[in-house]
């Protein structure tokens, strides 16, 4: 059994094929709110949830364990799901709020999707969370959650507070002009450098947002920019829009169109090692540190979930954007590197499982899409739910159909786990219904850990592996060369679930 907790902190590579656009992000100075509690139900007094929507039904108000009055909430956590309960408010643009709840539990988690959280352990009393977060400065609601986390059992939260003036969005509504003088100033096989004039508005113009097409790149707040991770040889068409601090965005300025230099190097093909990044437990490691330490470049971030009707989410519970996510990733563009976003996982609600069509669950993976201009997306097929629903694979598969020809260029990889000797009988299934649908997936990566205590596990990962390429050998006609260059491996370094153990030094002086 993967645990989603062991198996994100210590996975140590994906092969896959991609190249990404950059992102980044401008902030306004914050305002401060004004303490009145803006949510509705604070304590749960009323009796009931309303208006608290709880994941999988699993909230529920009780008269026992309490904080204060009569009334808390109770959170009936399964191994498949954290019982998350939230309730949305409105809020005002670019304003600082506080957070705070009493929980009850081993670890209950307290947050705002897309921004700060924070956790602690006290199962058997009370203590009070607390957290900050701002506003950006177009934003009018904000989502608060608080839950507990998977097969650790039942926790309580009560006189949940979220200080602030309550919502409306000032009464700024004249947009800034339009930028004028868009042009290119310098160009490489992998970047784009970019100027134009600035724009005026009544108040003030905040930052300037660098597009190409529909898809937001980059903010700045002065007027010039460097578009990086591009393609080689690729034509880009580019425009800017200005913003101010209440979020009224200008039109479009002229656009520009940049064709990138050829790349060096030979091949067709493109494969990058690409480590777990995972934002939502404990403290991770700052992603530009391992990047000067071990020169990789790319990372995989995991994992994409459902935060409810088919929408997704980090974890979940993190929005696409504005959070420590995001913060990653801008940090990691920012240094030359890219990432890949992981969806689903071994537990959680997830959007492969939980989107009721094909068409949905492309929906839910074109938004994260477009959120960060991605050229890669990782479908990590495991469990029950997904892996061993024949169903469910299939709406994956076309899925990943639909978004890859509606992004020219976008890679698609399926993460899976395997035996010694290859795919079980759903990876094999999973390969013949990709054949079959025409999913045209990039990469097939499968996971070699977790056999059952295999000791050997350098020569298991190598039979693992030639199991796979004979198998997309036999399904779609390729040579072995081919059928190389469609797999991925994605280990564990240390102890896995199952204690096998992997380290560097079996790999050392090793070729597969």
């Amino acid at each position: 059994m993967r645990h989603l907790l062991g198996r994100s902190r210590r996975r140590l590579l994906a092969v896959l094929g991609s190249a990404a656009l950059a992102l980044g992000g401008a902030v306004a100075l914050p305002g401060t709110a004004h303490a009145a509690n803006v949510l509705a139900n604070p304590g749960f007094e009323s009796g009931g949830l309303s208006p608290w929507t709880c994941s999988g039904n699993l909230g529920s108000v009780v008269s026992s364990p309490v904080h204060g009055g009569s009334k808390a909430l109770q959170g009936a956590v399964t191994s498949s799901d954290n019982a998350q309960c939230s309730q949305t408010v409105a809020v005002q643009p670019n304003t600082t709020y506080k957070l705070t709840g009493w929980v009850r539990g081993s670890y209950v988690y307290l947050g705002v999707n897309g921004g700060a959280s924070t956790w602690t352990s006290s199962p058997s009393a009370y203590s009070q969370l607390s957290v900050s977060f701002t506003t950006g400065a177009s934003q009018t609601s904000a989502t608060v959650y608080v839950h507990g986390w998977y097969a650790q059992g039942t926790y309580y939260a009560d006189d949940i507070g979220l200080d602030g003036p309550g919502g409306g969005g000032g009464g700024d509504t004249q947009a800034p002009t339009a930028p004028s003088g868009l042009a290119s100033t310098g160009k490489t096989s992998s970047s784009v450098s970019l100027k134009w004039n600035a724009a005026t508005d009544n108040v003030g113009v905040t930052a300037y947002d660098i597009y190409s097409g529909a898809n937001r790149l980059l903010s700045v707040s002065g007027t010039s920019a460097t578009v990086s991770g591009l393609s080689p040889s690729t034509s880009y068409t580019f425009t800017v829009k200005a913003r101010d601090a209440a979020g009224n965005t200008s039109p479009a300025s002229n656009a520009v169109a940049v064709t990138t230099d050829a790349g060096g190097g030979g091949g067709t093909g493109f494969k990058q090692a690409a480590p777990y990044l995972y934002e939502g437990w404990g403290d991770p490691p700052s992603p530009t540190t391992v990047m000067n330490a071990t020169g990789a470049k790319w990372f995989t971030m995991a994992f994409v979930l459902d935060s409810g009707g088919c929408t997704p989410a980090w974890d979940g519970s993190r929005a696409l954007t504005g959070g420590v996510d995001q913060t990653a990733i801008n940090q990691i563009r920012s240094a030359g590197g890219d990432i890949v976003p992981s969806f689903g996982g071994w537990q959680g609600s997830k959007l492969g499982a939980n989107c009721s069509s094909a068409s949905a669950l492309a929906g839910a993976l074109q938004k994260v899409i477009d959120a960060y201009g991605l050229k890669a997306v990782d479908m990590d097929i495991e469990n029950t739910d997904e892996f061993e629903n024949e169903a469910v694979q299939a709406r994956i598969l076309t899925a990943l159909k639909t978004v890859k020809a509606n992004n020219p260029g976008l890679r698609t990889i399926v993460t899976f786990g395997t035996s010694t000797t290859g795919p079980t009988y759903y990876g094999n299934r999973l390969i013949e219904q990709a054949q079959s649908l025409g999913a045209n997936i990039d990469v097939f990566t499968i996971m070699p850990f977790d056999f059952g205590g295999g000791s050997d596990m350098y020569g298991s990962t190598v039979n693992a592996t030639e199991g796979l390429k004979n198998k997309l050998k036999s399904t779609f006609g390729w040579d072995d060369a081919t059928a190389y260059a469609h797999i991925g491996i994605s280990g564990m370094n240390g102890l896995s679930d199952q204690q096998e153990t992997t380290t560097p030094a079996i790999w050392t002086h090793k070729t597969v």
